[in-house]
């Protein structure tokens, strides 16, 4: 019988230490429960760089193939590639990674056909019920049933022909693109992007090595970033793009060495889709900045409010046919990438914005700086629900809604608070028009967190 397995199921994946938490048996358990669960011929099974991934995405196959079920394997991909491949073939998908986590982690992420998604709401729970009940990796196929069958495939040409689509390639400009792919698997595309576009790379840390010798593969923090802030500067490149460990996230940095948020590039991103989708319906998380949905309107859109989480935002897309969705975390969906997101489709997209208005990415950001916004906050907070209650008391005659935690709405100002996943965490993110109102708004609402106001 397999141990408890509760600790490394998540919110939106499974994830842990390797071996001490996750191991090569549980990953076999996975694989046998996910065969079963999804009823499908095959499954397309793809791996980041980290030392345990082979391992791990072995003993998976095992388990898969043990149910009878193939395994399509994809060898050394981005997180996005195994959606692209899901999307395309029209089967369920499986990627080993621990996206930005240390090099001691790994995870699993799963999808259904398609490119669905698979969280605790839509299957999660129910895959490691199976899985804790799940006879030992190795055990006798059932009778009556073959064992399936694995065979390879290399989906990189066929990936990039679909980045390509993403951007009018003849009318990209001759820029100059920094990029750091943190030794992970952005790596493996963004070099042989380049060669297919009239620009100029600065490779940065394209080497793949799961130990991530250079610096963490965790671009959403600033100092994670500093390596790429120097190069831009030192090579005087037009765009800087930072990728975490499996590229399905990218961030920006401008021209002039400034790194720019999630909330910016989803709206700059959303005019770009507009463009090519008049009158479509653009998604955005509650953290986003409100100078999303108001260029969303400006620019004929129908602008959607979701929770926080991949998983939301892919069902609500398919739901409303949304074109493109955005988060706040570096996170941007398509819809012509089967509903999932990709690091590598955004900056296709910023780089076609840049080259069709011939401006720097901040002569274009300009307009959108509207606002000034506190990033997210963490505090530990022992009694979260206590703690929520005690700020929606005090911020009573604001507008209220409890979409995704507490989110209160003034005339000038607003702020969202939401209890973590799998953390004693509150997380806070702040908007406002000034520097000053910021600072003070913010103080404001930590000190009601931490119970000293």
């Amino acid at each position: 019988m397999p141990a408890d397995l509760r600790p490394i199921f998540k919110a939106y994946d499974v994830r842990g230490i390797y071996p001490d938490q996750f191991d090569d048996e549980a990953a076999g358990h996975i694989g046998r429960a996910f065969a079963r669960w999804i009823d499908a011929p095959k499954i397309v099974l793809g791996r980041d760089v980290r030392l345990s991934s082979p391992a791990l995405a072995a003993a998976f196959a095992e388990g898969v193939t043990a149910e009878g079920v193939g395994v399509i394997e994809l060898g050394l991909t981005t997180t996005d590639m195994v959606y692209f491949a899901s999307g395309r073939r029209a089967l369920p998908g499986a990627m080993f990674t621990a996206s930005h986590n240390p090099p001691q982690y790994n995870g699993l992420k799963l999808c259904r056909s398609g490119a669905a998604p698979v969280g605790e709401e839509t299957g999660l729970q129910q895959i490691r019920e199976m899985a804790e009940g799940m006879p030992a990796t190795g055990s006798p196929t059932p009778p009556a049933m073959s064992k399936g069958r694995v065979e390879q495939a290399d989906i990189l040409e066929e990936y990039l022909a679909h980045l390509l689509t993403f951007a009018d390639v003849e009318g990209l400009q001759p820029l100059t693109v920094a990029a750091d792919a943190a030794n992970g698997m952005a790596g493996l595309v963004v070099p042989a992007l380049f060669e297919r576009l009239p620009m100029k790379l600065v490779p940065l840390y394209m080497e793949l090595d799961g130990t991530f010798p250079n610096h963490p593969a965790d671009p959403i923090q600033p100092e994670n970033q500093a390596d790429l802030r120097d190069a831009v500067t030192e090579h005087g490149a037009d765009l800087g793009l930072a990728f975490d460990g499996d590229a399905d996230r990218a961030f920006f940095v401008d021209e002039l060495a400034q790194g720019v948020s999630g909330s910016l590039i989803t709206a700059l991103v959303a005019k770009g889709m507009l463009d090519r989708n008049p009158g479509a319906t653009i998604l955005y998380n509650l953290i986003c900045s409100h100078v999303v949905p108001e260029v969303v309107r400006e620019n004929g859109g129908n602008p959607i409010r979701t929770r926080v989480g991949h998983s939301f935002i892919k069902a609500i897309m398919a739901e409303t046919n949304a074109v493109f969705g955005g988060e706040h975390s570096g996170h941007y969906y398509f819809r012509d990438h089967y509903n999932a997101d990709s690091g590598l489709v955004a900056s296709m997209v910023v780089m076609d914005r840049m080259s069709k208005a011939g401006l720097s990415l901040s002569e274009l950001l300009a307009p959108l700086r509207r606002y000034v916004d506190s990033g997210e906050i963490n505090t530990e907070v022992e009694d979260q629900r206590a703690a929520v209650e005690r700020i929606a008391s005090a911020y009573a005659e604001g507008r209220q809604d409890r979409e995704d935690g507490l989110t209160v709405e003034y005339d000038d100002w607003w702020f969202n608070v939401r209890p973590s996943n799998t953390e004693p965490l509150l997380r806070l993110n702040v908007e406002g028009r000034t520097e000053g109102q910021l600072a003070e708004k913010t103080a404001e609402v930590l000190a009601l967190i931490r119970g000293t106001g």
